[in-house]
């Protein structure tokens, strides 16, 4: 079924497509600027070029954030995408098409393919019964209260009539398919676990859902919605024209597909590897031609999410440090395949290191110096031959681009930089020896600077998939026009040495890399605790909106509440010891009413940092994860609190403490004679978010 024969004027790439039950971040970012990298290039090789990006809209997640948020999935839907949309464009994404999976050619299309499947046998009606992860969309083998394998949240219980894709039949075809397609999926470690997860044994797969309505209805069955990630697949091919009776999107999709490269996350590699192929190989269409799974981008060692809080905003970099820089970082510090680290620290000492006083140094003092001993203008003098250095990255960073090494390709280039550097210091062309003729020195300065041009010449040409902003402007500076246009006319196909013309007239210079100074770190940490904070504002007030519609659930009785925030015992729920006066302060029923107790377990636990008493958890209600900040840290480790249903306040106000929210409390008692807080819990099974009353 591989369509193995790649057209050499055609090319299409795919971005992973985003779900949108948060804005974007920058790891969003990362996947996208590499598939903007590689677009640009093959463009500048003259092929043509095809790259989607989009958002995947449908879900039980997404129906429950749009809840949480006040408003319907329609309009939470189109707010996300737009902002995704807006931080393409702001970041100067070169994306052709950016598709919604809420689009009439998206539902048309899916609709399309799961007809055709049924049609062809390979969909039957059964019933589920079993574990579902509402985080990731996906089905977990195991019984009642097995966490997800990919995100290691709870999994709901679910029981439903569903339509099954006979997955099992595709298990040795499969295996069969990456035996004689070994460069299907990449990286070796995303191959690995792949064959190993399919050789485990294949079952028929669950793709439709009744306990929702948020999706594309299952066609002539509309009580079924089609399950979230045969929708979200199929946006690779419904984007170029699958399922449309119109013979452009036809020819569209004949000439497009296959794709090229589907870059994705290396978390969903199972979805692209093993799903899409089965399905595609069933409805008999050609599989893509590769899969190729980026690394998760770490911040402080962690993988960057919104469930722990640790994102950063690709707007806050290019606020401080530009676009390019953000590029330039992402595709030289982290090897691609690989997890990566992200630090403000790294980012700026690679921005000073590489960027200012590297490129743009370089670039900085030839265009100054050819105006200052020439006005401007290229001596003329006699061609010389291509440097071996230039010859052997010539060669040698497009073999490593082309197979997505970014990091390899650019310290290739980088040591042309270093190499072209340091000519120009062991030449000086500034310096004029006092054994040396006018007429000599001057030769000297022409034959140096000329060649130290054409060097940032190919450097500019090479760099310019990765740093589309400074190329422009060093182009413009080499006085060689627009690199849009150059471009646009396949300048990379025959880029050789030589191609700086004697008598061309240089532009104006100009700086392209401030150097950073040492208020860049704080001022990009100071918009990130800012953008944070408004976005747990945010979410603060759709999780009020939930709460009020929750079901209640089995009664218990409350002890001491926690204070969530200092750490101090909320006297307010405090039982009144023996003989106090405060025995006879009784509350009415309606006074306890108002205090929303419920059932929650423990996600993830960890230190906060200067905080001696503070644990930030995230707990699952069941309906909503949230964070809550706990002064028990001198009372329970972290690691053994991970698991554990607890009982917390849901619907006390939000306190923000050690710039961080706290959206609720924990329940506990406390024990004589300093206070010990004991968290409260169960001794039966109790569903999260039942509510106690």
């Amino acid at each position: 079924m591989a369509d193995s024969t790649s057209s050499a004027n055609r090319f299409y790439l795919t971005t992973p497509i985003y779900y949108v039950n948060a804005r974007p971040h920058l790891g969003h970012a990362y996947s996208t600027i590499v598939c903007d990298a590689i677009a640009r290039r093959k463009r500048a090789l003259g092929i043509e070029t095809w790259f989607l990006t989009g958002t995947d809209e449908h879900g039980q997640k997404i129906e429950r954030s749009a809840e949480q948020a006040g408003c319907s999935p329609q309009e939470f839907t189109t707010k996300i995408a737009a902002e995704f949309r807006g931080l393409w464009d702001r970041l100067g994404l070169t994306y052709d098409d950016f598709i919604r999976t809420t689009e009439e050619r998206h539902k048309r299309g899916v609709q399309k393919l799961f007809s055709t499947l049924r049609d062809r046998g390979f969909i039957y009606k059964g019933s589920y019964s079993g574990q579902y992860c509402v985080f990731d969309e996906a089905y977990v083998e195991g019984p009642p209260g097995t966490p997800c394998p990919d995100c290691g949240r709870m999994t709901e219980t679910v029981s439903e009539e569903n339509y099954f894709f006979k997955l099992s039949a595709f298990e040795r075809k499969l295996l069969e398919f990456y035996e004689s397609n070994p460069g299907f999926m990449g990286p070796e470690s995303t191959r690995r676990e792949v064959i190993s997860f399919v050789r485990s044994g294949l079952k028929d797969l669950s793709i439709s859902r009744t306990s929702i309505t948020w999706g594309i209805p299952v066609p002539g069955d509309e009580k079924h919605v089609i399950y979230v990630w045969l929708d979200a697949l199929v946006n690779y091919i419904t984007a170029i024209g699958y399922g449309s009776d119109d013979p452009k999107d036809q020819k569209k999709f004949e000439k497009f597909w296959p794709a090229d490269i589907h870059l994705i996350g290396k978390e969903i590699s199972r979805f692209h590897c093993v799903y899409w192929p089965a399905f595609l190989m069933a409805a008999g269409i050609p599989v893509p031609r590769s899969v190729r799974a980026n690394g998760w981008l770490l911040f402080d060692q962690g993988k960057m999410s919104k469930s722990r809080g640790n994102i950063v905003r690709a707007e806050t970099v290019d606020e401080v440090l530009g676009a390019d820089a953000l590029r330039y970082f992402l595709l030289r510090e982290i090897p691609f395949g690989q997890d990566g680290n992200f630090s403000f620290d790294a980012l700026v000492q690679r921005y000073n290191g590489d960027l200012a006083n590297g490129y743009g140094n370089l670039v900085s003092r030839v265009v100054n110096m050819v105006h200052k001993y020439f006005g401007g203008v290229v001596p003329e003098m006699p061609s010389s031959d291509a440097p071996s250095i230039v010859q052997q990255t010539l060669e040698g960073f497009p073999a490593a681009f082309d197979a997505l090494n970014f990091s390899g390709a650019l310290q290739q280039l980088w040591a042309l930089v270093a190499e072209t550097d340091g000519y120009l210091t062991e030449n000086a062309p500034w310096k004029k020896p006092t054994d040396r003729s006018d007429s000599d020195h001057q030769k000297l300065q022409a034959r140096v600077l000329t060649d130290a041009a054409e060097g940032i010449r190919i450097i500019t040409a090479l760099v310019y998939p990765i740093l589309p902003d400074a190329a422009a402007k060093v182009w413009r500076q080499l006085g060689q026009g627009e690199i849009g246009d150059a471009a646009r006319n396949a300048f990379l196909k025959n880029l050789a040495w030589g191609g700086l013309t004697p008598g061309t007239k240089f532009g104006e210079p100009a700086p392209l890399f401030p150097r950073a100074e040492k208020d860049a770190i704080e001022r990009m940490q100071n918009l990130e605790d800012s953008n944070n904070r408004s976005a747990v504002d945010a979410a603060s007030q759709g999780e009020a909106t939930a709460l009020s519609q929750a079901a209640a659930a089995p009664s218990e009785v409350p002890a001491t509440a926690v204070n969530t925030a200092d750490g101090r015992a909320n006297e307010a729920l405090t039982p009144p010891t023996a003989g106090s006066s405060a025995d006879q302060q009784h509350i009415s029923i309606d006074d306890f009413a108002k205090v929303d107790l419920r059932v929650a377990q423990i996600l993830v636990a960890e230190r906060v940092p200067k905080a001696d008493k503070l644990l930030r958890l995230e707990v699952d209600l069941g309906y909503e994860k949230r964070q809550i900040l706990a002064g028990i840290a001198q009372y329970y480790e972290p690691e053994k609190l991970i698991g554990r249903k607890i009982v917390i306040v849901a619907n006390l106000a939000p306190r923000k403490m050690r710039g961080l929210e706290s959206n609720g409390m924990l329940l506990a008692a406390s024990l004589p004679p300093d206070g010990a807080p004991v968290l409260a819990g169960f001794l039966e099974e109790v569903p999260l978010g039942a509510r106690l009353k």
